[in-house]
């Protein structure tokens, strides 16, 4: 079985949902196999300014009840089309070894823990280089490249064509064909009750097929 999850950097929504996302992975560990891919919101989705975001991390802290404030001072003038940039890190970081949470996590940490300005691709290095323990040449130069930007595109077009617009996302894959999409639920409740389900639904089919073998044929 599998479960993918759709982030995005800065999401403060999957930032919320990051404790699930690692409660359901020791959980599971060696029965179901985990991976993330970057959705990029849209440029139109991000906050015009910092006391803009303020509100809405006060409405997202509030539901979460959490004992913290997440910082907007990441938030900058100009064309927000440049909050590409740490999503970009991100994926690179993967492709030059840091393969797990540890370089995104970092990313959102700083952005919305500590208000850095991460849509700076040298604040975004300097993060993901020393979370991840990369070469921060290495690490901006693969993070500008035409294969990254297009490995990323990819993901976020696969993320709208299950027709979901929230992120977080996960999609849940199993051995039998069955498919779940969950998009917006930060909890680990729903998610784990419909991997029980599908690894249980598995388990039977295995049973059966030990039971009584292939089916004949026609």
């Amino acid at each position: 079985m599998r479960v993918t999850y759709y982030v995005e950097v800065f999401s403060s929504w999957c930032l919320w949902a990051e404790p699930a996302w690692a409660e359901l992975q020791a959980k599971y560990a060696g029965r179901v196999a985990f991976d993330w891919k970057i959705a990029l919101m849209n440029a139109d989705d991000f906050p015009e300014t910092p006391e803009q975001c303020a509100w809405f991390y006060r409405r997202s802290g509030t539901v979460m009840q959490s004992p913290f404030m997440l910082s907007p001072d990441w938030v900058e003038g100009g064309p927000r089309e440049r909050y590409i940039t740490p999503n970009l890190v991100a994926e690179a970081a993967r492709e030059l070894g840091a393969t797990g949470d540890e370089v995104r996590l970092a990313l959102s940490h700083a952005a919305m823990r500590e208000g850095r300005k991460v849509a700076r691709i040298e604040e975004a290095v300097a993060v993901a280089a020393a979370a991840g323990k990369l070469d921060p040449k290495a690490l901006r130069e693969l993070a500008g490249s035409a294969k990254v930007k297009d490995r990323v595109a990819a993901s976020t077009a696969e993320f709208h064509a299950h027709r979901i617009n929230q992120r977080p996302a996960f999609l849940l894959e199993d051995a039998i064909g069955d498919k779940a999409v969950i998009s917006g639920l930060v909890g680990a409740g729903p998610l784990a009750a419909t991997i029980d389900a599908m690894l249980a639904d598995t388990a039977a089919y295995v049973s059966y097929a030990a039971h009584h073998g292939k089916p004949p044929s026609g």
